[in-house]
């Protein structure tokens, strides 16, 4: 599924409700307006909803000339792809530097007294990039998603997302989400969380 598009992600899910495939959002159809109204909320819930490897970033944010009018002395602008929550914030790109505990996160902005900041965090992963696991079981969500809306049959909706989550006991972490996360997960070997990061992250 290398080289996806949202048009072809949209498309996958629409064939398994037995409904022909888009060629693009504009299109005069229920399918095309379901797609392009529920899918990038979708898209970006669920790369939000699990630490997903292919999903991590690390930047350094841009620090705004004009101060913040709280208690904070500097302000910093959140990377406009993020989604979810920030893994954490460093005063310093320093190797083996402790998450900072002292920042607030409003109105889009990081406030500190910091004069510099990296931010580890998600972001919201261009389709040409996600991997296959990933691609097969947004897919499989939106299958969910759309199979009312789009058929009318509650029913397929329900099918869809037992396939995507496993059933309700499962609490979404299982049926195919499980797989996927197990694949994620390859190759990133569980490492040691220090205490203080557990509690470094505030959210906005």
């Amino acid at each position: 599924m290398a080289g996806e598009t949202n048009i072809s992600i949209c498309s996958s899910a629409l064939i398994l409700l037995g409904q022909p495939a888009i060629a693009s959002f504009t299109e005069d159809s229920d399918a095309a307006r379901t797609c392009a109204q529920l899918y990038p909320t979708q898209k970006a819930a669920l790369i939000a909803a699990y630490p997903w490897a292919f999903s991590k970033k690390k930047v350094q944010l841009a620090q705004l000339v004009t101060a913040p009018i709280s208690g904070w002395t500097y302000q910093y602008t959140m990377p406009t792809d993020r989604v979810g929550e920030t893994f954490a914030v460093f005063a310093s790109s320093g190797v083996g530097v402790r998450p900072t505990l002292l920042y607030d996160i409003q109105g889009g902005k990081l406030l500190t007294n910091h004069t510099e900041i990296w931010l580890d965090y998600q972001y919201n992963v261009a389709e040409s990039l996600l991997p296959e696991h990933f691609v097969q079981l947004l897919v499989f969500v939106l299958a969910s998603i759309f199979a009312e809306p789009v058929t009318e049959v509650t029913a397929k909706a329900g099918y869809w997302h037992d396939v995507a989550y496993g059933t309700p006991s499962e609490n979404m972490r299982g049926g195919y989400f499980r797989t996927a996360t197990g694949i994620d997960g390859r190759g990133h070997p569980n490492q040691a969380i220090n205490s203080d990061e557990l509690i470094s992250v505030r959210m906005a």
